[in-house]
């Protein structure tokens, strides 16, 4: 049976799996969450943008990021949102599978990155992280920081406006419903930073943060996400 094939029965695996199963088909997969075929399979993006991660002809800067440049610098994406990726970030958020942090953290600190001095969570509100009881971007943090071995700071930047998901908003209200969410505490001066969070969709709340982030001082803002949204 093909890779992703028993995804949909096997989503019960993703609520009490066998360290030695496939999260996705089942088959035995040793130490890791994924089996060989099903972490091949996961969707690529090709030739992605290297600072919006949206495809892009030979992998240059795209038109949009030329003609209106965000305030992040770059963005690293490990793959498309979209089945069966789009599962397994689910399962980290949603359902709490810890185990998925370090799985991602340690794909993302494989990369070739830039120089990297302090790497900063996406930052959830008091009361979203009071709802969910932790925050999934931070989890992913915490393992690539200790990859990359760089310090972390899930402090110092603040989420101070509790905005509505933008998951239900238009794009074009999108980067309207983030300004000004983001407080930064630090003196970032001189530095370059590594924004880490789950998906990317527009890029709105990404690039609002690395706007605080360039105020107090960073050079450059890399964002290290697990999926990028693709638009069709």
């Amino acid at each position: 049976m093909k890779p992703f094939a028993l995804f949909n029965s096997c989503a019960r695996n993703v609520q009490a799996w066998a360290s030695e199963d496939c999260l996705l088909c089942g088959a035995e997969s040793g130490p890791e969450l994924l089996c060989a075929a099903c972490a091949a399979e996961l969707p690529a993006l090709p030739e992605p943008c290297p600072c919006c991660a949206l495809p892009s002809p030979a992998g240059a800067v795209c038109g949009s990021c030329l003609n209106r440049p965000p305030h992040f610098d770059g963005t690293r994406a490990l793959w498309r949102y979209e089945f069966p990726c789009d599962g397994l970030v689910r399962a980290l958020k949603y359902h709490a599978r810890l185990a998925l942090a370090g799985f991602f953290a340690r794909r993302l600190a494989s990369r070739p990155l830039p120089k990297i001095d302090l790497v900063v969570p996406m930052p959830l509100h008091p009361k979203r992280l009071a709802e969910r009881g932790f925050n999934q971007a931070l989890e992913i943090a915490r393992g690539v920081a200790r990859h990359l071995g760089r310090p972390i700071e899930p402090r110092g930047v603040l989420r101070v406006k509790n905005t509505v998901p933008q998951t239900g908003l238009p794009y074009e209200e999108r980067a309207k419903n983030v300004r000004g969410a983001f407080l930064c505490k630090l003196d970032l001066s001189g530095a370059s930073i590594a924004v880490v969070d789950d998906v990317m969709t527009t890029g709105a709340t990404l690039n609002e943060l690395a706007r605080a982030l360039k105020r107090a001082g960073a050079t450059r803002v890399e964002n290290l996400v697990i999926a990028r949204t693709v638009p069709r």
